[in-house]
């Protein structure tokens, strides 16, 4: 077995040698004059250095010190993550002090993210003359963005969304040169995009959105080579969008994703789009573009997902769209194209998402979409399309969305449609037929036969008449005895019944209302108005106590801003506020929330209630987990909190085992599982959050949702084609989670360049394995090595390029047993069906 503590003191005894043979080399003790020579130097030396309690090797400068002091006084630290501070400076550079690190004892990075940080970023940090990196993103910082960064010039990354700042970006950035990552975005930040930002031409990623930025896009911006992320969705920009894409010199430009939807953008749509050869993403949705598409975006062969809804575009669909041979995605609906669909559209072998929604499209459905055999969501409705629903159709095995209302189509719908999918999918096409029992088709003619020969019959004679009278008498009267015997016992039997019921009434009436209520409760909105539906819980409330309750501010992601709501009982609750304008209907989102609500497993943090205020505003309620998320728990802790091995493994298997529970009995993926979506309880227990939030949001909200966990470092490779999370995508997600686990690194922050999974891979390859290990497991390394190595394999597995690849979630958990089966025999086996609230 490896001897790791053997190899870390022997690593460091080898660089305090090197560094004191650095510093004392120069100096000699030969004789008095050379002793004088030494104190003199360490006076010197002293004066700008701040030195230590105990010498650790690493000395902070006293520019940066104070610096770091000044930065302190402005920030409100209401978990004490900053209390190894100190006035003295100690340990600054050596890892003593929280999220900081050092080269030569000038501070080269502040990575302090999570961590619940308020107040504002002080303008001193203009002092850090040698910042390259400024990590802040996930806390509640408020004021301005300061001004002195643009002082920075080794500057290379500032992540400072998801927090409060207002203000404007101060144009000084564009002095940082050597700046590659700008990420502002979920902030409250205003005023125009200083076109200075183009001075740092090493950007590769800029993300200002979720803001309120206004005034025209700078053109300058556009010009950037090496630009590879530009996310300008959601603020307040106007004007025309440039016509300068990819102009200047004969730079290879890089842009990968460009998504300026939700701003008041106008215009058309520029054709220099074309020569980002390497775009995969473009999103231009809900501004006020109009004319014509260009056909030019044909040659886009890289694309995968497109996004022109709701704007003014008019005119047809480009022929040219049938050479996007890598498209993903076309949302076209809420325009006002018009003409015939493409037949060529059929080409589009790799295309799962079609939406042509509220258009002036005419003539036929091709039928050649019938042969993109993988097309899941196909919404043609709201248009002037006639004739027949190609038959072709029902080849679409992988349908799940289809929706063809409110055109003037005619015929019958093909029995695999009509049975796949209900009236809504078309209704308002007044000669269509065959979708629902009310609407069937015309039976076809009947067939006419010639007439029968004529038979002779004989005459009765009277004696056959009396016959047949007396018969016909007798049978009357059978008929009428068998009708009064009927009446009488049917009032029998109810004069029976209701003695029955009121004796039931008097010996059981007070047992039935003892029975508790399973299924959900619905109560109205008392002063405030709104509706309140309940799901089982520890306590109930209405809806004032929920509205009244004090809030405290826990965070904010794409889905909305989380509080802990605290009632004046005492009682705790989180509560998510959704963001406006990105759920669903109402009928939808309660049909979704109350499948939600009837979920429950030790391992997954229980919906309890939700609110629908009468302004459109959707609250739901949780359990309150006082420990907060896994995130936090591994990266905003005080040094004093040490997490060890044991612990971490059962984390990990309680993970697994929440999502075994929603891949196998709830037939649900989470697609967005990140350790801030994972909470603990009193009892550090994890509890899985935000799973089936996506069925309660728009396309465009979740597509968001999907790239801001691609940002934190969580998000599958292929996530970025499919657009459509599944059990292996999760399973990628699992193993970033043990990997943050192992190494106590945060995956949201890059390391050389590389994302987490990257990162450990390239150390394991250079055999250097023992420098990938959170320091804290390090100490036990002689007991735990080889279950550290197990893990560690087990996780590289997880995250496997090739999805096909990886792991099912319920190996994962096998083999964490295997690895730890201590703990496998104490804890529950929950693989078992957890049976939801209702049953």
């Amino acid at each position: 077995m490896i001897d790791w503590c053997q190899i870390l003191d022997s690593k460091k005894k080898k660089q305090w040698t090197l560094h004191n043979k650095k510093i004392f080399s120069p100096l000699k003790f030969q004789n008095k004059h050379s002793i004088f020579t030494f104190f003199l130097f360490l006076l010197v030396f002293t004066s700008q250095i701040v030195l230590p309690q105990a010498w650790d090797g690493v000395m902070v400068t006293q520019a940066d010190y104070q610096a770091l002091r000044a930065i302190k006084r402005e920030l409100v630290d209401f978990q004490g993550v900053l209390r190894s501070w100190n006035d003295s400076g100690y340990g600054a550079c050596s890892g003593g002090w929280a999220g900081i690190k050092c080269v030569k004892g000038q501070v080269i990075e502040i990575q302090l993210p999570w961590k619940g940080l308020g107040g504002g970023i002080s303008e001193k940090i203009g002092q850090l003359q040698d910042l390259r990196m400024l990590s802040l993103h996930d806390n509640v910082l408020a004021g301005a963005v300061p001004w002195s960064l643009g002082f920075l010039p080794n500057l290379r990354g500032v992540y400072l969304f998801n927090n409060m700042l207002s203000g404007s970006i101060p144009p000084s950035i564009g002095n940082c040169h050597k700046l590659q990552a700008l990420d502002l975005s979920n902030n409250s930040l205003s005023g125009i995009i200083p076109s200075s930002l183009a001075s740092s031409t090493r950007l590769y990623r800029v993300n200002l959105s979720f803001n309120s930025f206004s005034g025209p896009i700078p053109g300058s911006l556009t010009r950037l080579p090496s630009l590879t992320l530009f996310d300008l969705q959601h603020n307040n920009l106007s004007g025309t969008i440039p016509d300068s894409w990819g102009t200047t010199g004969n730079y290879s430009y890089r842009l990968q994703v460009l998504t300026l939807d939700h701003n008041l953008l106008s215009g058309p749509i520029p054709a220099s789009l074309s020569k980002l050869v390497f775009l995969q993403d473009l999103s231009l949705a809900h501004n006020l573009l109009s004319r014509t598409i260009p056909s030019e975006l044909g040659r886009l062969f890289e694309l995968q997902n497109l996004d022109l809804s709701y704007n003014a575009i008019n005119g047809s669909i480009p022929g040219s769209f049938a050479n996007l041979s890598s498209l993903v995605s076309l949302n076209l609906e809420g325009n006002k194209l018009e003409n015939q669909i493409p037949d060529a559209i059929g080409r589009l072998q790799n295309l799962s998402v079609l939406k042509l929604k509220s258009n002036r499209l005419e003539s036929n459905i091709p039928p050649s979409i019938g042969n993109i055999s993988g097309i899941k969501i196909l919404d043609l409705s709201q248009n002037d399309l006639t004739r027949e629903i190609p038959v072709s159709f029902s080849l679409l095995a992988n349908l799940t969305t289809f929706n063809v209302s409110y055109n003037n189509l005619s015929g019958a719908v093909p029995s695999v449609l009509s049975k796949k999918f209900n009236s809504s999918s078309f209704v308002g096409n007044l000669q269509l037929c065959g979708y629902s029992t009310s609407t069937p088709c015309p039976s076809p003619p009947p067939l006419i036969l010639p007439p029968a020969p004529k038979r002779h019959h004989r005459k009765l004679s009277i004696k056959d008449i009396i016959l047949m009278a007396a018969g016909v008498l007798l049978a009357l009267l059978l008929l009428f005895c068998c009708i009064l015997i009927f009446c009488l016992m049917k009032k029998r039997s109810s004069s029976k019944g209701k003695n029955g019921k009121a004796a039931e009434r008097d010996t059981t009436g007070k047992a039935q209302k003892a029975v508790p209520v399973l299924r959900a409760e619905v109560e109205a909105g008392g002063e405030m108005g709104g509706k309140l539906v309940h799901f089982d819980g520890p306590f109930i409330f209405i809806t004032d106590d929920l509205l009244c309750a004090t809030a405290e501010v826990m965070g904010k992601s794409t889905y909305g801003t989380a509080y802990k709501a605290t009632f004046e009982d005492g009682n705790q609750v989180a509560v998510k506020r959704l963001r406006e304008k990105i759920t669903k209907g109402q009928r939808e989102f309660e049909a979704e929330a109350a499948a939600l609500g009837e979920i429950r497993h030790p391992n997954l943090l229980a919906l309890r209630a939700y609110y629908l205020g009468p302004k459109g505003e959707k609250l739901l309620v949780f359990d309150y987990m006082p420990k907060g998320s896994l995130a936090s728990f591994l990266h905003a802790r005080g040094p004093e909190i040490t997490i060890d091995w044991p612990r971490r493994m059962e984390i990990a298997m309680g993970v697994a085992r929440g999502l075994i529970h929603l891949h196998s009995q709830e037939k649900m993926v989470h697609g967005n599982l990140t350790s801030s979506n994972i909470l603990l309880d009193e009892q550090n227990n994890p509890h899985i959050a935000d799973f089936g939030l996506s069925k309660l949001m728009t396309s465009a909200a979740n597509t968001n949702v999907i790239a801001t966990a691609g940002t934190l470092g969580y998000c599958a490779p292929e996530l970025s084609k499919l657009k459509d999370a599944n059990t292996k995508t999760d399973v990628y997600s699992l193993g970033v989670i043990i990997l943050e686990l192992l190494t106590g690194k945060s995956p949201g922050e890059p390391m050389n360049g590389m994302d987490l999974p990257q990162w450990v891979a390239s150390i394991v390859k250079e055999e250097w394995t023992n420098e990938v290990f959170d320091l804290e497991l390090m100490r036990d390394t002689p007991d735990i090595g080889d279950e550290l190595l197990d893990t560690l394999k087990l996780a590289l597995h997880c995250v496997d390029q090739t999805p096909a690849a990886r792991p099912e979630v319920q190996q994962v958990l096998q083999q964490l047993e295997e690895i730890k089966p201590n703990l496998a025999a104490s804890s529950t086996d929950d693989r078992a069906p957890v049976q939801s609230a209702s049953e």
